[in-house]
């Protein structure tokens, strides 16, 4: 795991479902023990560090991917010549760019299943486009989408792990 002193690195509060981006880890733990987690409360909560490198991928793969399919749609393989309403595809990639750059949690969550829906399309148009422009604007769509959807999950599945075992040793 990447771990970074000071501001601006990444830490997950079990508790709260907050990050905390102004404690500083003076000494990464891979994974919190039994104890760390029963002994963590509202007044000390438990710190996962996550990967800023996979926040980082998972919000590049976003940005390309949009941007992919505005330019698809306007000017390097449009359905209708000159361009067309199929642009507005795009528009759904536009709600969860701000909170993949800021590392939201429960906005890296449900755009992972957002952006499967564009690997659907990007797959469907890389097998039957007739075109070789579009067939290949298919497969980097496909590629785009599936990197931000592995990006997205190794960003959350910490933070999911230790809510997990939190809950378990809770009960």
């Amino acid at each position: 795991m990447f771990y970074r002193n000071g501001r601006g690195h990444n830490e997950y509060n079990v508790q709260s479902d907050k990050i905390d981006w102004n404690t500083t880890l003076t000494k990464p733990s891979p994974t919190p023990s039994a104890s760390d987690l029963t002994a963590a409360s509202v007044h000390r909560p438990t710190q996962i560090a996550l990967n800023p490198r996979y926040r980082i991928l998972a919000f590049i793969s976003l940005l390309l991917l949009f941007l992919l399919c505005i330019a698809w749609e306007l000017f390097l393989d449009p359905l209708v010549p000159g361009g067309s309403l199929y642009v507005l595809k795009a528009l759904p990639l536009l709600f969860p760019l701000y909170g993949v750059y800021k590392g939201n949690l429960y906005t890296l969550q449900w755009s992972s299943m957002l952006v499967l829906l564009y690997f659907t399309e990007g797959v469907v148009r890389w097998y039957s486009d007739i075109s070789v422009t579009s067939s290949m604007l298919g497969g980097i769509e496909t590629i785009l989408a599936l990197v931000f959807f592995l990006a997205a999950i190794l960003y959350v599945r910490p933070a999911k792990q230790a809510a997990k075992r939190a809950k378990k040793l809770g009960k």
